[in-house]
């Protein structure tokens, strides 16, 4: 278990949304590297497959070697290609976007990881019930199916319905699956709305369970976390975090509050690598004395 799946589901998506948002909406090189930083160091830190995550590298090298190709904005030019200039900061600018986008999907993909259904259904049950309902069938659906279309194909296989050597009775028999798979879910569809009915769903007085609480834990974690955004945001309104692609590089050289909202934007994206650190010391600290 991760030292961050602990953290309550709002204090956790507080944390993801100022993550995503600092890392979209501000185009600044250092920003970019940290999130990809921290959102690979993070993904490495979580339980499951860590296949794909070398991926990322190689989409990062084609947004910037393609984004030459179309853009030829740029007043350094470090070659010709029918005719049309391959700037340095349309090649800088692509590499800035694929960075972006690899460190917003591995945060992404964290959050898919961490925020389980329930926690999802925790935080907007209250409100909005028939959205949380929705949502909790949504995510629950799609893994059921691919259970179920396992069990099926297996059927199928079993019964010599599968021509291995033949694509279009392979054709044939993914098809017959997928209808299958349709009726079943259609089907299960009307027993769950059954099922739900006849538990008294709707009805007025119902009562919401849930095994999560607020703790002191939680609250120093979420003034952390607000007080890291704040000090980047200051750095941001300030405008010591500005960057311009076009039509140079342009730097600004950061100030004492321009270095500090760095540094508070590098602890934000390494909080929960350090937060898994500590959990792990507190772990071996416990285990010898045992």
């Amino acid at each position: 278990m991760n030292a961050f799946s602990k953290v309550h589901p709002g204090v956790a998506s507080v944390y993801f949304l100022g993550i995503l948002l600092f890392s979209m909406f501000v185009m600044n090189p250092v920003l970019e590297l940290l999130t990809l930083l921290g959102g690979l160091l993070f993904c490495s830190s979580l339980p499951g497959d860590k296949k794909g995550l070398g991926g990322y590298f190689g989409m990062i090298l084609i947004m910037a070697l393609v984004n030459p190709l179309f853009s030829h904005n740029g007043v350094t030019p470090l070659f010709f290609m029918n005719g049309n200039a391959v700037t340095l900061e349309a090649l800088a600018y692509g590499a800035a976007m694929g960075v972006m986008l690899g460190g917003v999907l591995l945060w992404c993909r964290s959050f898919s990881l961490l925020m389980t259904s329930e926690k999802l259904v925790y935080l907007v049950g209250r409100g909005c019930p028939k959205l949380a309902v929705v949502l909790s069938s949504a995510l629950r659906y799609v893994p059921m199916l691919k259970r179920q279309a396992r069990r099926v194909e297996r059927a199928q296989r079993a019964a010599g319905l599968f021509g291995p050597d033949n694509r279009a009775d392979r054709l044939r028999a993914s098809l017959r699956v997928w209808a299958v798979l349709v009726s079943w879910s259609l089907e299960n569809g009307v027993e769950t709305a059954r099922s739900m009915a006849a538990r008294g769903y709707g009805l007025r007085g119902r009562t919401n369970y849930g095994n999560v609480s607020f703790t002191l834990r939680d609250g120093v974690l979420l003034g952390v976390v607000a007080a890291l955004s704040g000090g980047v945001l200051a750095g941001l309104l300030a405008g010591e975090l500005a960057f311009s692609w076009y039509p140079a590089l342009v730097w600004r050289e950061p100030g004492p509050l321009g270095a500090g909202s760095y540094v508070c934007f590098g602890a934000l994206a390494l909080l929960p690598v350090c937060l898994e650190w500590e959990e792990r010391i507190r772990w071996n600290y416990s285990r010898s004395k045992i």
